[in-house]
């Protein structure tokens, strides 16, 4: 059985597992559209006028679907906790199936449900005024995959090497505000003052966030399009092999 098989069937395991949790998936379908729903009202009048709904949504929801991208991922250490806590992860330790693919089916399933979730908030958003550019969304894709990939790989990791919830769930919760403050999700991040602005570089949900307002908005050649990917490749490249690692000694 070579390893591209073992990883379709983590896959399947992991989405049937997904869509086997009504609650799970209620509140994944149902936290984009309530971001629109709740928020967008109130950046229509940010600046004291009534502003056009496209417009806002045109700066407003590129950041919606990054932050879909950045909490998916995060949360993928939550799944391997419990089954930590189960003995599955143990049960796989006697098995001969690739330690890669182990690791990899479930962040391929997680990325296919980001992409879900994202397809729905951008079909809401259409509907109250967005401006679709479809090559600037497929391009976004591949920033929101890779993006997503790297972050579910360090919160396995993570997970792996607390081994328990109380501790993981902190070191993940510390990370969420600093993260999503300073990448700009819900305002942009040119609001604030200088040195916020400066510090936000160091954050690559930034990036992220900017590239996909570039992209957004069709503007593939924007410098936020191949900053962004600047960033996302090589830490991806970085997390997942550090991640690797930390799993196959895990389940050695």
């Amino acid at each position: 059985m070579n390893t591209l098989r073992q990883v379709g069937l983590f896959f399947q395991r992991n989405t049937v597992q997904q869509l086997r949790n009504p609650v799970w998936m209620f509140v994944g379908l149902s936290s984009p559209v309530l971001y629109l729903a709740l928020f967008t009202p109130l950046l229509k009048h940010f600046s004291g006028a009534d502003t056009n709904t496209g417009r806002v949504l045109d700066t407003f929801l590129p950041g919606i679907l990054a932050l879909l991208a950045f909490a998916s991922g995060t949360s993928q250490g939550f799944g391997t906790i419990f089954e930590l806590r189960a003995g599955v992860t143990e049960r796989f330790r006697v098995t001969p199936v690739s330690r890669f693919a182990i690791l990899a089916g479930p962040l391929v399933s997680g990325m296919m449900f980001v992409y879900l979730f994202d397809a729905i908030a951008v079909v809401v958003a259409v509907g109250f005024g967005f401006h679709l550019h479809w090559v600037g969304l497929l391009v976004l894709a591949v920033l929101l995959g890779l993006f997503m990939v790297t972050m579910a790989a360090f919160s396995v990791a993570t997970a792996l090497i607390t081994k328990e919830i109380s501790g993981f769930a902190a070191i993940i919760n510390g990370l969420n505000l600093p993260v999503l403050l300073l990448a700009g999700v819900l305002l942009p991040i040119s609001l604030g003052p200088t040195w916020l602005r400066a510090l936000a570089h160091i954050d690559p949900l930034y990036y992220v966030v900017e590239g996909s307002r570039a992209l957004s908005a069709g503007a593939l050649s924007s410098s936020h399009v191949w900053q962004a990917f600047a960033v996302t490749i090589p830490l991806c490249a970085l997390v997942l092999t550090w991640a690797t690692n930390v799993f196959r000694k895990a389940v050695a």
